[in-house]
């Protein structure tokens, strides 16, 4: 079965947030690459889940695989 973009997008991903030089560094710790930094804490969810949506969709359009969110079973 193909999950489509939403699919992906409601999985429950690993965010990981890290103080950088007075803003914030925030990852999704299992899509390699998907990254975003913000300056203020108020921005961290939105451009994340931004990002998120970018690096679904553009591995969905290249046919590439996308990791599953480590709490749900293989």
């Amino acid at each position: 079965m193909n999950k489509s973009l939403n699919d992906y997008l409601m999985l429950p991903y690993t965010i990981e947030v890290i103080p950088d030089d007075g803003a914030w560094f925030v990852q999704i710790k299992e899509l390699p690459g998907c990254m975003t930094e913000v300056d203020e804490w108020d921005e961290i969810l939105p451009a994340i889940e931004d990002a998120k949506r970018l690096w679904i969709a553009l591995a969905l359009e290249r046919g590439r695989e996308i990791p599953v969110a480590e709490g749900i079973p293989r």
